[in-house]
């Protein structure tokens, strides 16, 4: 391969990680400064200052990344064919589907597309197909996840849905991430259920109570 194809490659590859690319840049500037510490000891030291501080960026963002998303959970794919969510009272209450899973109706940035409510799914997750319709776009400064799901191990994005709404619930500025694996699937995760004042399954109805209901949504 031609070096300019490489480098070429190299830069791509690196704009999908940011992370990996701070660090890169904090090593290189770091050995920068080690070069200059004896003819320029300022500077050089000055350098080595950028470099550590780079890295220490880097490691914390990493952590963070890393605390806020566990990437090991199987996502279950179920065809769709689902009854719809009600409001009562304070509740929204959504009953099982014919496939013994809960989907529920939500608007993604006010876009409308069918979830199915997962709680062995740590994070929520859309498809590409959802995140386009509804303006979710990947955060730049967010490192690009791998994640397993029923189709094997894929590339996720981590991005934010500015406003999810259904029934009497709304949630903003929630964390996702945007999985091809998924087909054409989107799946509640725990990170929206643990929002909500209480949730549980009496018989065949899952019951979501939010903290603050809101006037409801339609179907």
């Amino acid at each position: 391969m031609e070096l300019s194809a490489y480098i070429s490659d190299l830069t791509d590859y690196l704009a999908t990680q940011p992370l990996l690319a701070l660090a890169m840049l904090a090593i290189f500037i770091g050995v920068a400064g080690g070069m200059l510490r004896r003819s320029a000891p300022r500077l050089g030291g000055l350098l080595r200052g950028v470099s550590h501080l780079g890295l220490v960026a880097a490691l914390l963002l990493t952590i963070a990344q890393v605390t806020r998303f566990t990437t090991d959970t199987d996502f279950a794919l179920p065809q769709f064919g689902m009854p719809r969510q009600s409001v009562e009272g304070n509740e929204t209450r959504v009953p099982i589907s014919d496939d013994g899973h809960f989907w529920v109706t939500a608007e993604v940035n006010g876009v409308p597309h069918d979830f199915l409510v997962d709680t062995g799914a740590t994070i929520t997750a859309i498809s590409p197909q959802t995140a386009g319709l509804s303006g979710v776009d990947p955060k730049p400064i967010r490192q690009a996840i791998t994640m397993r799901t029923a189709n094997g191990v894929v590339r996720a994005e981590v991005g934010t849905i500015r406003e999810f709404r259904f029934g009497n619930i709304v949630a903003r500025d929630l964390d996702t991430v945007v999985a091809p694996g998924l087909g054409d699937a989107n799946v509640i995760g725990m990170n929206f259920l643990s929002r909500l004042a209480s949730w549980r399954v009496e018989g065949r109805t899952l019951i979501l109570v939010p903290n603050r209901p809101q006037p409801a949504a339609g179907p």
